[in-house]
Parts: structure tokens; C-alpha cells; sequence
């Protein structure tokens, strides 16, 4: 299925300027499963949105996006980042602008690898509940709780929205560099702050559960607090004038049957973005 079902003229991998790999992995989630139906709940969902963006008064689809065939591999942690990685090494050398669906969160770390190997004065920007520096989950390295550790080993880190960790992790946070869910909420200038933390170049990756539940119910570990629609799209927006967008992940959908608006929500938050970056 193509992201927002648009017809061939529009999607071909030759002349698509964006370009969004799928990832339904989820090996190493530790609650609620559920995350590689994720990618799919997403296609699907965006097949019934209107392709005409109010706000920028643009149809960013018309600019090419190309839907590639999922990353299947799921034998374990390690291989699926190194099969992410290979497959957006290759989309990158073709100079596309390229979103990653996961999955769980352990999928960005095969895209931001790539990314970080192309680009220079990088920054990741992390949208989250949770820190996820823990240097070891589980056994493993790779694991959804571990994401940003290993992001960190690669490029600099700026971290928004995070209202949960373990007290290890704090040994490896960068207090000017971490914007609480609590410091935002008391800081009517914490947006201009975030940006001010950021380089010329930024990839975002974006856990859903960043986002109250009462708006994203659907991610395998929901914490009370969390962001709401027009504040991530209001950062968004301010990070796109400011800095240069080079790719992004939107990832930890655990798509509910009976509720689909937060399927809907990941799907239109992803043409939200691209409608920034491309018009």
C-alpha cells in the first residue's frame, strides 16, 4: 500500500523526492506488543486523509513520495538495524528525504546510522516519553529502551517532551540539553530554547507516546503528560524555519482496532511535516 494511496504518477521510486520505508519490527518491546502492525495501521490511515493541507496551502504529495517494501528482517535487534541501515544508505545516496515508520523505537537506529554517515553538523532531535538511554536493556543493546544511547554514540542529542527514565540514565543525560515534559509546561519560551540547542541540520525521531494519551492511547508504554497536537506541530513548524529537516522517523504505534484516530493522527502528523519541509 502507498503512504496517503496516491496514484503512480506521484509515487514512483525514480522520480519521488521522498521516499518512506516501513519497519513492522518489534522484538524487544517489553509491555504492550503489538508496534509492528504500526507501519500498516499508518498506510492505511493516510489512504483516507485529504491530500490538501490547509495550513501551508499546499499538496505536498505532488513532490513524489515513494512507498518502499517493508525491512522484514526479524531474527534479532542487531540485524534489523543493520537492514535498516543498508536500506536507507541506499535511499540517501540517491539523495532522497526519506521517513522511517516503525515499528518500535529500535528501528531508528539503522536510519539515524545512515544519516550520520552522509551528513555533517547533525543533530537528533528526540520527541519522547522516556529518555531511553539506558546502555543496556534486557541483555541487549539494541533494545527500544536503549535507542537513544546508541544515537548518542553517533551524534549529538536534544530531547523533548521526556517525562519517564531510570535513575541510571541520568548519568548520561545532558541537563541543557533535556526539555521535561514539566520544564515545558512552566516555560512559555521552551520551544526557541529547544531550537537554540539544535545545529543547521537536524533528523527527528519521534516516539508517538510523546503525545498525551488522552490523543495517543495507541503506543506500547503510555505516560500521563505528555504533548499536545499543536505543540509539536508548533516546534515542528519553528524547527523547519530554522534549521534544515534532512529525515525523520515516527515510530511505537500499537494500532487499536476499535480506535482509529490515533492511527489517523501518525499518519497525518507525517504529511503535517513533509508539508513544512516542502513547501
Amino acid at each position: 500500500m502507498n503512504y496517503c494511496g496516491i496514484p503512480k504518477k506521484y509515487s514512483s521510486s525514480d522520480t519521488a523526492e521522498i521516499v518512506v520505508l516501513p519497519v513492522p519490527y518489534d522484538g524487544t518491546s517489553t509491555w504492550i506488543k503489538g508496534a509492528d502492525k504500526g507501519p500498516a495501521a499508518i498506510l492505511a490511515a493516510s489512504a483516507n486523509m485529504e491530500l490538501y493541507d490547509t495550513e501551508t496551502n499546499s499538496e505536498v504529495y505532488k513532490v513524489g513520495i515513494y512507498t518502499a517494501k517493508p525491512v522484514w528482517e526479524k531474527s534479532s535487534p542487531e540485524k534489523m538495524v543493520n537492514a535498516v541501515y543498508n536500506r536507507a544508505k541506499r535511499y540517501l545516496s540517491k539523495n532522497k528525504f526519506m521517513v522511517t515508520l516503525g515499528g518500535e523505537h529500535s528501528v531508528s537506529i539503522g536510519a539515524i546510522k545512515a544519516y550520520a554517515g552522509k551528513y555533517k553538523n547533525l543533530t537528533v532531535l528526540q520527541l519522547d516519553a522516556h529518555s531511553d538511554l539506558r546502555q543496556e536493556y534486557e541483555g541487549g543493546k539494541y533494545n527500544h529502551a536503549c535507542v537513544m544511547a546508541r544515537v548518542k554514540e553517533m551524534l549529538p542529542i536534544v530531547q523533548a517532551g521526556i517525562r519517564s527514565m531510570d535513575a541510571e540514565e541520568k548519568k548520561y543525560i545532558n541537563p541543557s540539553t533535556l526539555f521535561l515534559a514539566e520544564r515545558i509546561i512552566k516555560d512559555p519560551d521552551w520551544i526557541n530554547n529547544v531550537i537554540d540547542c539544535l545545529t543547521e541540520n537536524v533528523y527527528i525521531t519521534i516516539d508517538l507516546d510523546v503525545f498525551d494519551p488522552s490523543q495517543m492511547p495507541s503506543t506500547g508504554t503510555p505516560e500521563p503528560g505528555g504533548l499536545l497536537w499543536y505543540d509539536v506541530l508548533k516546534l515542528i513548524r519553528k524547527v523547519n524555519k530554522r534549521c534544515n529537516i534532512l529525515g525523520f522517523d515516527v515510530v511505537e504505534l500499537c494500532p487499536n482496532l476499535y480506535n482509529k484516530a490515533p492511527d489517523f493522527l501518525a499518519a497525518k502528523l507525517i504529511y503535517k511535516i513533509l508539508s513544512y519541509r516542502f513547501i
